[in-house]
């Protein structure tokens, strides 16, 4: 599954997304670039990742989602990070540094927006208490997010 390469760090300029986060799940997320995606490690498997991001030198627990939405049928892979906090609204044109560290579960279509939601929020639950494993904690700490 490629957990032999994580953590990973990488950091961004957050783009504009599909728009359908904030709008339409209600779960507004940051959009990594195009060159962000691609420089990713070839073994990252597609899916649903946690880790720690770093917005204006404030730290938080985000989920992520590397792959090809199913659901909505991109034609593009993305990168798309959601801030486990209270947006912040219009981030773009910020940096974001993140530091992904464990994988939930790999992609998967939806029968309808609910379902959709439903698998969202349970994976920000699953986020929250991996994230306060002493191991993964600790890392909220690192130099790369702070500096």
């Amino acid at each position: 599954m490629g957990s032999q390469i994580l953590p990973h760090f990488t950091s961004g300029v957050i783009v504009k997304g599909f728009g359908r986060g904030s709008k339409v799940l209600g779960i507004p997320t940051a959009n990594f670039p195009e060159s962000v995606v691609e420089d990713l490690p070839k073994d990252l498997v597609t899916g649903i990742y946690y880790g720690w991001a770093s917005l204006h030198r404030q730290i938080y627990k985000m989920v992520a989602s590397i792959g090809w939405n199913p659901y909505y049928k991109n034609e593009k892979k993305s990168l798309e990070v959601h801030l486990l906090h209270k947006s912040q609204g219009d981030l773009y044109g910020e940096e974001l540094k993140m530091i992904i560290v464990g994988y939930i579960r790999p992609e998967k279509d939806f029968s309808s927006v609910e379902e959709l939601i439903q698998e969202i929020r349970n994976d920000i639950t699953i986020a929250e208490e991996r994230l306060e494993e002493a191991c993964l904690n600790k890392l909220k700490k690192h130099d790369f997010l702070i500096k």
